[in-house]
């Protein structure tokens, strides 16, 4: 019976130090784009925006919080481990996650979505100056008498009105400049008809310069156009190639090419009809056992990985 036991563990221990040895044989490899390495306090980032003012990214922590990445100077980038420093913990929002972020460079400001990952109880918004971190407004978007909620990425236009997708509810919440809420834009779009392809609904979000959104839904793939200007009409916008299933987070790098970061970690999009549809013209892989969730653009596109306390690809 002892034998039996200690070739059970042996065996055991054999199945989960194969796993665990490919893992860090994947943390060894060269990766195969330019990618800068920084030491995390955390061990999942949920997105990541490139403040190109101040030469830093900015990424969100699951368990809450915002930090900065600064680049350095005089040095190639590629070359050095940068350090992560915390700029944003709220103590009234602990116990929520900070997801999605925007920098709104007109304004000096980022807007940040928080929620309650575990629970879908509570949603909210809040902007910071970009340079004293200063919180400048906090939005209660959803609670607990509200119902299921998952507030997770946003977007702002040109007047500083800020959209927040709902996940959960199939919905996205609306903020004007200064924190007020505003209205709850809706369609029968957003909710397919398969009850699964709802577990994880709208997610990335942005916004074109000629005055609509483009949003993502994850599990079906769906992507949509939202005219601003013209009642907040929502179409869908067909994808060649596609659908985009498990896209995540989206970054707008000129006005016809968007990446869509996910699974695969980087689709790259693109439109010569004003997004009336759309076409997936390239594909990047990433590191095969990370999750890709947010793109941004540093010159060219990027494309953001978690838990990536190791790396912003």
């Amino acid at each position: 019976m002892a034998f039996c036991s200690t070739k059970f563990l042996f065996l055991l221990f054999l199945l989960s130090a194969i796993p665990i040895a490919y893992l860090i044989s994947l943390e060894l490899a060269t990766p195969p784009t330019h990618v800068y390495n920084y030491h995390s306090s955390g061990w999942f980032r949920e997105c990541a925006k490139w403040d190109d003012l101040n030469r830093r990214f900015l990424v969100s922590f699951l368990e809450g919080g915002v930090a900065q990445l600064s680049l350095p100077d005089h040095e190639d980038p590629h070359s050095s481990v940068l350090n992560e420093l915390v700029v944003v913990k709220d103590v009234d929002l602990a116990g929520n996650a900070s997801l999605g972020i925007v920098v709104d460079r007109p304004r000096n400001r980022l807007l940040l979505v928080t929620a309650d990952v575990l629970g879908n109880l509570y949603g909210g918004l809040s902007a910071y100056d970009l340079s004293t971190w200063q919180r400048l407004f906090l939005t209660h978007l959803s609670g607990p008498s509200d119902g299921k909620s998952f507030a997770d990425d946003v977007a702002v236009d040109a007047e500083g009105n800020a959209y927040v997708t709902d996940a959960q509810g199939g919905k996205i919440w609306k903020v004007g400049v200064d924190g007020k809420f505003l209205s709850i834009i809706k369609s029968p779009l957003f909710t397919p008809k398969e009850w699964y392809k709802n577990l994880v609904g709208l997610n990335g979000i942005v916004y074109h310069p000629d005055g609509f959104l483009i949003v993502i839904h994850t599990f079906s793939g769906n992507l949509f156009k939202i005219d601003l200007a013209n009642g907040e009409e929502v179409k869908f916008i067909k994808v060649i190639g596609g659908p985009l299933t498990f896209g995540d987070g989206l970054e707008l790098i000129s006005p016809t090419k968007l990446v869509v970061a996910g699974n695969p970690s980087g689709r790259l999009v693109e439109s010569s009809d004003g997004w009336e549809t759309a076409s997936i013209v390239a594909k990047f892989s990433g590191l095969t056992h990370r999750l890709a969730t947010a793109a941004n653009c540093e010159g060219w596109e990027g494309v953001s990985q978690s838990p990536c306390g190791h790396g912003v690809p």
